[in-house]
């Protein structure tokens, strides 16, 4: 195998592996489902429609993926979610 070929397999690993990471929201029997909407949308920079369907999954099923990209991507963006009140974290 050529070594130029070797290095940008071991690149494409490297960058999938680097995204695996999720931020997952946890339901709470403090905030609101506005409070919720409106943090994602500020945060996450989701759409209206995207904050308002994870709200909902994260009332009935109890968490829910809100993020997903490299750990130094989603540690600013869980740290402001727990900031405003909302139960997250990075897996």
């Amino acid at each position: 195998m050529a070594t130029i070929e070797k290095t940008k397999r071991q690149t494409e690993t490297k960058e999938a592996v680097g995204v695996n990471n999720e931020i997952v929201l946890y339901n709470d029997d403090v905030n609101t489902f506005d409070h919720v909407i409106d943090t994602l949308i500020l945060v996450c920079n989701h759409t209206a429609e995207q904050a308002e369907q994870c709200a909902i999954l994260v009332h009935y099923k109890g968490k829910c993926t809100v993020k997903t990209g490299s750990y130094d991507e989603l540690e600013p963006q869980c740290t402001a979610l727990l900031q405003a009140g909302l139960s997250a974290e990075i897996v």
